[in-house]
């Protein structure tokens, strides 16, 4: 290595030390390999902050200064924003006492807790209209967990774990991140105590994300392998189902990871999965069916860094067979991300555009949409200008 100083150096040992090569990292931030080598080497200037910020997402840097050695900028200052009411929910999942009061029936607490899911589908500001609800409801669940007995306690802590579930969803990008790990640590909890195998296979795939998140793949793999076998995905209905979505987590897992192999064989495990559940099945909840498997392998496609078949699957994926706008927003934001690997940046910004009208608040608050906006902003002509409005829109400044 060069002088440790440098900027080119700290980049290396980044690099090496999230296991990524120089083709890998490149290529996740729309480069290639010879880029990555020239910036390790000193050969090329620091890029611009946008830039900079996509190689702090991707090798998971939270500051700036430790990467170009300037004043500290934290990246989720830019990469996040906060929701306006996230200090609600944030209070609600600090509160240390146990709630008190009438306990509500557990038919009641699972009507809500559906409820509580139907908005964040079904709402094109998905965080403002859940955050509403959020507090009372993690109230009304924890108080029928901890005071009901029997069967009753057991089917509350299967509607707690949704619920946590939710939070960690809401919470995701936001300025808690401890939060998101005790959302999805509560969400596990809660499942284990129920003894309901498919309340954990849910709450696994919820832990995965954090992992994944984390970059910690093989911690993401084996919480969802663990699960896997606990449900029979021979029963049909909604053991399949679980089943599934496990899979499906297992291949995003491996796809980070640059396991191609791996990645698709637990892809199709998957999608045979969703077929035998019927062409049109969405999971009520979850979402997990053949079109959400059509939709994920876009990411697959682009975790492995293979731009030409990742624009292949996102441009014939058809997103309205998604009945969710949240869902819909996050793979169009997917398929720009496809497209901008593959420097398809016109593309990038109309289907950045097309998330926005999805959901406002899915591409407000999702780091990739943030930073690509900012990137897309300097570029000339209708390019800069339609990122321009994008950035805009999501409250991006820089």
């Amino acid at each position: 290595m060069t002088d440790p100083a440098t900027f080119g150096a700290r980049l290396r040992a980044f690099r090496e030390r999230s296991g990524k090569t120089r083709p890998v990292l490149g290529g996740l931030v729309g480069r290639s390999a010879e880029w990555v080598k020239a910036l390790e080497n000193g050969r090329l200037l620091p890029p611009r902050l946008p830039m900079l910020l996509r190689l702090a997402e991707v090798l998971d840097i939270s500051d700036l200064a430790v990467l170009t050695g300037d004043q500290s900028l934290p990246v989720a200052s830019v990469t996040s924003a906060g929701h306006a009411d996230v200090g609600k929910v944030a209070a609600a999942m600090q509160r240390a006492s146990l709630p008190i009061g009438p306990v509500t029936p557990i038919e009641v607490v699972r009507g809500l807790v559906d409820q509580a899911w139907a908005l964040w589908h079904r709402s094109t500001t998905e965080r403002t209209a859940v955050a509403a609800v959020l507090p009372g409801l993690l109230t009304d669940a924890q108080r029928s967990a901890r005071r009901l007995d029997g069967a009753a306690r057991r089917q509350a802590l299967v509607e707690l774990a949704r619920v946590y579930h939710l939070v960690q969803l809401y919470l995701a990008h936001q300025p808690y991140p401890e939060l998101v790990w005790l959302a999805a640590d509560r969400g596990m909890l809660a499942a284990q105590e129920a003894d309901d195998p498919a309340a954990m296979a849910v709450a696994a795939w919820y832990y995965a994300h954090v992992y994944r998140g984390a970059n910690q793949v093989e911690a993401a793999e084996q919480v969802l392998v663990d699960v896997a076998g606990l449900v029979d995905p021979a029963a049909g209905g909604e053991q399949l189902a679980r089943w599934g979505q496990a899979q499906l987590g297992i291949a995003l897992a491996h796809s980070k990871a640059g396991r191609a192999g791996r990645a698709w064989r637990a892809w199709d495990a998957a999608d045979s999965a969703a077929s035998r559940l019927g062409g049109g099945y969405v999971h009520p909840w979850l979402m997990f069916g053949p079109a959400a498997c059509v939709a994920y392998a876009v990411t697959i496609e682009t975790d492995l860094c293979r731009p030409g078949e990742a624009v292949r699957r996102a441009d014939t994926t058809d997103y309205r067979a998604l009945p969710s706008h949240t869902r819909r927003a996050g793979a169009l934001i997917e398929a720009a991300r496809a497209h901008m690997l593959a420097r398809g940046e016109v593309a990038a910004v109309h289907l950045l555009g097309r998330a926005l009208r999805e959901s406002v608040d899915t591409v407000r608050h999702h780091p990739y949409a943030r930073t690509a906006a900012l990137e897309l902003s300097n570029r000339p002509g209708t390019i800069g200008e339609g990122a321009r409005e994008l950035a805009l829109a999501m409250g991006v400044t820089g």
